[in-house]
């Protein structure tokens, strides 16, 4: 059994693309609430709560939400739930229900090209100190 925080949802995101860490700083940035905690795709308990879910880890051009104990969430669904937390002007994107198959079609695009448009690291990023509690490990 996964041993996660309480009453947190988790992000599960590519370590490696430029665009998912800012994406994920965005997040921080934005959750007031301190509702999320992150983990890569690639570290130990992101394919541990994959396999858990049952979403295959072998493909990551996925953001995974995981609501422990509730659901979860995969690609346009995900980004659409997580909008819904944020305390900015964003949070409306999370109402507008960029779902199904064309949410899913410009998610897969921007997915597609990701590391072209906005590059690559060779490992996963390493939080500061400060923000280390919103990581698991």
């Amino acid at each position: 059994m996964l041993n996660l925080p309480e009453n947190k949802k988790i992000i599960l995101f590519d370590g490696v693309c430029n665009l998912c860490e800012s994406s994920v700083q965005f997040i921080i940035k934005h959750d007031h609430k301190d509702v999320f905690r992150f983990t890569s795709l690639q570290s130990e308990i992101g394919q541990q709560i994959s396999e858990y879910i049952g979403v295959s880890n072998n493909n990551l051009d996925s953001i995974i939400l995981y609501v422990p104990g509730e659901a979860y969430y995969v690609k346009a669904e995900a980004a659409m739930q997580i909008a819904k937390e944020l305390n900015s002007w964003h949070k409306i994107i999370g109402y507008l229900s960029f779902t199904g198959k064309l949410g899913n079609f410009i998610y897969d695009y921007v997915a597609s090209n990701r590391y072209k448009w906005y590059g690559k690291k060779d490992q996963c990023m390493l939080p500061s100190p400060e923000l280390m509690k919103k990581f698991l490990n």
